[in-house]
């Protein structure tokens, strides 16, 4: 039988401080003050989703200036 455990790992762990620190930056942006497991389930998604625009965004401009062999 499956469990609720989060099966999503970091690739950085490290980064997880950063992580959350964004999403509730995203969240004040949004105006959701009460994000996390009291918010619906649409407010958590749109911020999630622009935490990935975002992440992907700075992924994309860090390798702007790498040559990709």
């Amino acid at each position: 039988m499956p469990t609720n455990q989060n099966q999503n790992k970091l690739v950085v762990p490290q980064s997880a401080s950063l992580i959350d620190e964004l999403k509730y930056e995203i969240a004040n942006e949004f105006g959701i003050y009460d994000f996390g497991a009291y918010a619906t389930s649409r407010s958590n998604g749109s911020v999630g989703g622009e935490i990935t625009k975002r992440l992907v965004k700075m992924a994309e401009s860090a390798l702007a200036g790498q040559q990709i062999k």
